[in-house]
């Protein structure tokens, strides 16, 4: 893509994250998207196939951008400890930074119909991969436990730190999400220590 094509990619992508966010994804339009990121309607068209594409795409594209982050960050990382504090970091902190963001992964993908659940979970899977391989060190490390069933305890992380936006959502944003990075962490190491 040129970089005029990628800006006005961006621009819609950046425009129906913040459309879902107030309306809905069910409730909100392509003109409406096209309206915010102004853009003719048919623009949108020249990017995306149709509002699922472009729900789809921003998982895709937002989701990529963190999980590029949360894999510097793990690598930059010492020990497993050390990496799953940065992803409970990070999971934080950047959807604290863009509450529109949080509230389309949080509120509208549960929403959403079956199918495109399924296209966005492949977006998520990287997520959890990560954090496998973080517990995995750990394992290998000798500083989480070795009985340990990789498989659900990742989830059990994800779901956990999912919730803990989800409630930070329903609550109104009445206090910081970041301020939970360092008990969230805790928590965690807590549970994971031999």
């Amino acid at each position: 893509m040129t970089s005029k094509k990628i800006n006005k990619f961006e621009l819609i992508l950046d425009a129906a994250v913040k459309v879902f966010a107030e309306t809905g994804y069910h409730g909100s339009q392509v003109s409406k998207i096209a309206r915010e990121a102004g853009v003719a309607d048919g623009t949108i068209y020249l990017y995306f196939k149709n509002k699922e594409d472009i729900l789809v795409s921003l998982f895709r594209e937002r989701l990529g951008e963190l999980v590029g982050k949360f894999t510097a960050s793990v690598e930059a990382s010492a020990t497993a400890e050390e990496a799953l504090r940065k992803i409970c970091e990070i999971h934080y902190t950047e959807l604290e930074n863009n509450s529109n963001l949080a509230y389309v992964t949080q509120i509208e993908l549960r929403q959403s119909s079956l199918e495109l659940r399924k296209a966005i979970g492949q977006a998520v899977k990287p997520y959890i991969q990560l954090i496998e391989a973080v517990l995995v060190k750990g394992m290998e490390e000798g500083t989480f436990r070795k009985d340990l069933d990789v498989k659900l305890t990742r989830l059990l992380i994800f779901g956990a730190m999912d919730e803990v936006v989800t409630s930070w959502l329903i609550s109104g944003q009445k206090y910081s999400l970041s301020a939970q990075i360092d008990r969230t962490a805790e928590f965690f190491l807590k549970a994971l220590k031999p």
